[in-house]
């Protein structure tokens, strides 16, 4: 398994893959531990690194985890079946607001997709979440440049700066969601419904 990993890693590093920083699965693996987290949904699985991370960790475990690109979904199958986890996640290759995943229900929604697309996806897919669950959102801080947009030098970056600043502000106003954000990994926030005040390990 952990040949396997570093695999990736090493995979991730030469073809300019983005894979979720070590923080950021740690807190993930330790909410979903923490609040006994059976089901999950990923929005963008890239090569299927943080499937794997989330689904090592826990055996009874269950991931849905969504990719548009071809390339890279069959990269993660392959990933998946080299470390052996492909009962405990299945790859649905689609673009996610394409997806129909009619008659499921998750403990835990990961949105790690599109960034222009963040508010789509938790609009569309705040309807797949059980009442105690919760939706994460990565890559809040975009390497630092929501914080410090001098630095950016393109057009296409600041769109998507400003795509996340949207979002964030979407997050603080949802009446429906109270969303914690983290200083960890590349910005991390916690979302979850109003009525559901047992969530453990945001604190």
């Amino acid at each position: 398994m952990n040949e396997c990993i570093k695999e990736m890693e090493h995979y991730a590093e030469a073809n300019n893959v983005p894979i979720i920083e070590k923080d950021s699965i740690e807190f993930i693996n330790k909410y979903i531990k923490l609040n006994d987290v059976k089901t999950v949904l990923e929005i963008g699985t890239a090569i299927g690194y943080s499937a794997i991370m989330m689904a090592k960790e826990k055996k009874d475990l269950e991931i849905v985890t969504i990719e548009r690109d071809d390339k890279r979904y069959r990269e993660a199958i392959k990933n998946i079946k080299q470390c052996e986890l492909d009962d405990q996640i299945e790859v649905v290759f689609n673009d996610a607001l394409d997806a129909n995943l009619a008659g499921y229900k998750f403990d835990l929604i990961f949105i790690d997709g599109a960034k222009s697309s963040y508010i789509k996806y938790f609009d569309k897919f705040r309807y797949y979440l059980n009442d105690n669950g919760a939706i994460i959102t990565d890559n809040l801080a975009f390497h630092g440049l929501v914080e410090n947009k001098d630095l950016i030098e393109s057009k296409n970056v600041q769109g998507l700066v400003n795509k996340i600043e949207n979002y964030i502000e979407y997050l603080k106003e949802n009446e429906e969601f109270i969303t914690k954000f983290f200083d960890i990994g590349d910005g991390l926030s916690v979302s979850y419904k109003t009525s559901n005040e047992n969530i453990q390990g945001i604190n």
